[in-house]
């Protein structure tokens, strides 16, 4: 979990905060780490998930490295085709949209999944027995978070086992086509138990598919927020997987494409937020340092109470200290409570680690606050992607009746 303190210290003084800096090379180090362990699986896609990190130079960046792009929104697929990935290399992936959103993406050219009875069957009337993806809901609990774990009996994302003959009988009446089956359990799974249940079941619902050509096992793979913390045994995850390939080819005489939609496990631990503080405000109890953002700008401590590691970059090395570091947002708004970091002043920078996924894209406006800019580091030099917003912008389409 290396960074380079100097050049995030000169990226703070060169755009002020607060600001995201990502590392690009740590991209890489990710993906490298992913084909590593799945090195014995040959018919495998990586999906890059498009909601975890949409800056199109990002963007730009992960098509060069030959991945594909997981799309939620009818505006990431558009963002996707503009920033160079093929059309075929995009899933679609919608949950409860309107229909017309679904029309658009085929009509851009881009795969379909769907992930209910009622829109496969609208799906179906307009483009009668065509090749789609349908998401699965495989009734396991997973993920680090109730907000993140979306493959529960009571999640209101993928199709249940229960109507799955339902969609078997429009298959066998040539209404649909369904060449993959997707599924995608929650995020931060840290269990293999976890996992194996899913992957266990999606394998065993492919067998009654016969135009079945492709598994899209979806993310959820949990990466570590500090020293010592846990993380998903990739090489034990890549066999669990070559086992239920070998068994399906066994019974069904047919290998399958694997799709992986990894997001955050490619891009949280490249991502550094940035802040500096403005006052140490002392109580009977806390220590609180309050700097210059709130969860408008990085809202994962506050949603989903995630943990990301502090570290003081003007004086990292110093005897540490107890602070609870707060933001300036008008409601409760903590980013770490009682949290043991290098004695803190007035004026220093504070960097939250791992902050690459979920970060600035759930950024807001709240409170009428300006979006930081967004820098990259790429072959040592630090360039901006985008630019910090500017009083206007909070105007921009508002219309003044008066």
């Amino acid at each position: 979990m290396y960074m380079d303190i100097k050049k995030l210290k000169k990226a703070a003084q060169i755009y002020g905060t607060p600001l995201y800096v990502y590392d690009l090379s740590v991209i890489d180090r990710q993906l490298k780490k992913f084909k590593v362990a799945f090195n014995k699986i040959n018919n495998y896609q990586i999906h890059f998930a498009a909601k975890a990190l949409s800056n199109i130079s990002i963007l730009k960046y992960i098509n060069s490295l030959g991945l594909g792009l997981d799309a939620v929104s009818i505006e990431e697929v558009k963002i996707g085709i503009r920033c160079g990935f093929k059309k075929e290399e995009i899933l679609f992936t919608p949950n409860g949209v309107n229909f017309s959103e679904i029309r658009e993406a085929v009509s851009l050219g881009v795969k379909i999944n769907l992930d209910s009875v009622e829109s496969l069957k609208d799906f179906s009337n307009s483009y009668p027995n065509q090749p789609v993806s349908i998401r699965i809901n495989p009734g396991v609990y997973a993920g680090g978070n109730e907000n993140i774990s979306v493959g529960h009996l009571n999640s209101k994302f993928g199709i249940p086992e229960e109507r799955l003959d339902e969609i078997l009988e429009m298959e066998l009446d040539k209404k649909i086509k369904v060449t993959t089956l997707h599924i995608h359990t929650g995020s931060d799974i840290i269990k293999d138990n976890d996992f194996q249940l899913g992957i266990k079941k999606i394998f065993s619902i492919a067998h009654n598919f016969n135009n079945i050509e492709t598994i899209d096992l979806g993310g959820g793979i949990k990466i570590p927020y500090f020293e010592g913390d846990t993380e998903t045994d990739l090489d034990n995850y890549a066999k669990i997987i070559k086992d239920e390939l070998k068994k399906f080819k066994s019974k069904k005489g047919k290998d399958l494409k694997l799709i992986f939609e990894p997001g955050k496990f490619l891009v949280s631990d490249s991502g550094y937020f940035i802040t500096k503080v403005n006052y140490l405000k002392k109580s009977n109890k806390n220590t609180f340092v309050q700097v210059d953002s709130g969860f408008n700008h990085f809202v994962r401590p506050t949603l989903y109470k995630s943990f990301h590691d502090i570290i003081n970059l003007s004086n990292p090395n110093d005897e540490k200290f107890e602070y609870s570091v707060v933001g300036y947002i008008c409601e409760k708004d903590t980013f770490a409570e009682k949290r043991k970091i290098s004695k803190i002043s007035s004026g220093d920078i504070l960097c939250f680690r791992n902050s690459g996924a979920y970060g600035f894209s759930m950024t807001s406006n709240y409170n009428s606050r300006l979006k930081p800019s967004e820098l990259c580091i790429h072959n040592n030099e630090i360039k901006e992607i985008r630019k910090r917003e500017e009083f206007d912008d909070l105007l921009y389409g508002q219309i003044d009746i008066f």
